[in-house]
């Protein structure tokens, strides 16, 4: 299957609004992480992670997004982007799990640094075995 097609300026407005809601973090650790989604309606949800003191409980991201998502009604997305000031970051496997669960089959995982060098794979390729 061909990887499906997002228009640059999609992008770029998923990037403007993932650094600014990574902006709102609530992290004990280093990384603080910004996201967000557009779903299938064109609807764009953000998220960003909140960590817990005893970090048993941290909510990433993708997961913040994505519930923020849900609770307004919607239920699948097209795409996703992840920001962050590292050099290379993927989602972790439980982040992928909901991705793999909410994503339409195909959709575009992206991730963006702090240079804002992007890179976009398919859900697939991350993911190549994910039981469907």
């Amino acid at each position: 299957m061909a990887k499906r097609k997002i228009d640059p300026s999609i992008w770029d407005q998923l990037s403007t609004l993932a650094w600014k809601a990574r902006e709102n973090a609530s992290i004990f650790g280093k990384t603080k992480v910004g996201c967000s989604l557009i779903t299938e309606t064109g609807a764009i949800y953000t998220g960003c992670n909140c960590e817990h003191i005893y970090r048993s409980h941290d909510i990433h991201a993708e997961v913040n997004a994505i519930s923020n998502m849900i609770v307004n009604g919607e239920k699948k997305f097209i795409a996703i982007l992840i920001v962050a000031e590292r050099d290379f970051f993927t989602p972790c496997g439980s982040c992928m799990d909901w991705i793999m669960q909410h994503g339409i089959e195909e959709c575009l995982v992206a991730f963006e640094n702090k240079e804002n060098k992007r890179v976009i794979y398919s859900s697939k390729e991350l993911m190549p075995f994910y039981p469907r």
